[in-house]
């Protein structure tokens, strides 16, 4: 795709935030600089919201904010750690650390050197449900040390899984996934800006085949203008249409609404084995794609989404995705409103 991405391009000032709560905290928090847990879905804006506040907040945000995401740190090795270009200036001579101990020496360098202007700088630990709770123990005294003089933003799907001294300390924004017509807004916006045509039922089948996921939906919709010079349901449906597995994941839907829990849990199984899904992720494609189609009602889709709030925790928290997807439709097709209660798991043929 040629040129910037539109969500760097049109990344929202902090009075652009669409979401009122969000915006007025986060507008109280230039003036009373405070430590922060920004939380909601994947793709609604956390990160965005929060560089927002860095541009309002800091004469030099360029400086004065430092973004680190969790998974730099825990998904990589030593090696990769020390040699990246934003942690080797704090690593250098410090080969023989323990990853743990590069780790929190990193944190506490950012935390303690001076900001570039003003009185304090920002931190922001995005995905921050990854933390195991050791470091995150570490993360609070460094938090206590260096309040004077740096904000930490911790950004996470989860805020259950921080631990409760950080949550102590740390003020909540809720941002939570946009509704379609609030999608289509701010898409109508870009497409102002960049001056793409487009009509409403374009930006509808984009908005709604996001499913909530407002960096998706933006990238969508660049895509759509790129490959067919505009964004109506034609060129939206030509080039998102056959992209994904919606039509496989509506398969399991209704099997398991007609009971054949069998077919829906072996559609489950292809998609977890050869999909490339994780259960989280299947999870919310899931939600998406009933949201999106027609076939269900309102009262149906309420109940598939308060049953998959349990599900996610349980997908967190076990150990096979496959068996908590298929609890949940069994659970939704049965017309249930508690995942747990009177399931019993489908015997293999």
């Amino acid at each position: 795709m040629d040129g910037p991405l539109w969500i760097d391009r049109h990344a929202p000032d902090l009075e652009e935030i669409r979401q009122d709560d969000a915006r007025e905290r986060l507008f109280r928090a230039i003036d009373e600089p405070m430590n922060l847990v920004v939380q909601g879905p994947p793709g609604v804006g956390k990160t965005a919201a929060t560089r927002a506040l860095a541009r309002e907040s800091h004469a030099a945000p360029e400086s004065d904010l430092i973004e680190i995401n969790v998974a730099d740190f825990f998904g990589r090795t030593k090696k990769e750690i020390r040699t990246d270009p934003r942690f080797e200036g704090f690593l250098a001579g410090k080969s023989r650390m323990a990853k743990r101990d590069m780790i929190n020496h990193v944190l506490t360098e950012s935390a303690a050197y001076a900001p570039m202007s003003g009185e304090y700088k920002t931190v922001l630990l995005d995905n921050a449900e990854a933390i195991r709770e050791d470091f995150q123990q570490a993360l609070r005294r460094v938090m206590e040390k260096h309040h004077r003089t740096t904000q930490f933003v911790i950004a996470t799907r989860q805020p259950s899984k921080l631990i409760a001294p950080i949550q102590s300390r740390c003020f909540p924004i809720r941002l939570r996934a946009p509704t379609t017509d609030e999608t289509m807004d701010v898409l109508e916006t870009i497409c102002d800006r960049e001056d793409v045509e487009y009509d409403a039922d374009g930006l509808e089948f984009v908005a709604s085949a996001a499913g909530g996921d407002l960096r998706e939906a933006i990238l969508s919709a660049q895509a759509t203008a790129v490959e067919g010079g505009e964004i109506t349901m034609t060129t939206a449906y030509e080039t998102l249409g056959d992209v994904g597995d919606d039509d496989t994941i509506r398969e399991a839907l209704a099997a398991a609404r007609d009971g054949d829990l069998k077919d829906a849990r072996k559609t489950l199984d292809d998609l977890l084995d050869e999909g490339g899904y994780d259960g989280p992720d299947l999870l919310r494609e899931t939600l998406r794609v009933a949201r999106s189609g027609s076939a269900y009602g309102g009262d149906e889709l309420a109940r598939l989404h308060k049953l998959a709030g349990e599900a996610d925790l349980d997908l967190v928290d076990g150990s096979d995705d496959r068996i908590h997807l298929t609890h949940l439709l069994a659970a939704w097709a049965a017309g249930r409103t508690e995942l747990r209660a009177g399931f019993h798991e489908p015997v293999e043929a």
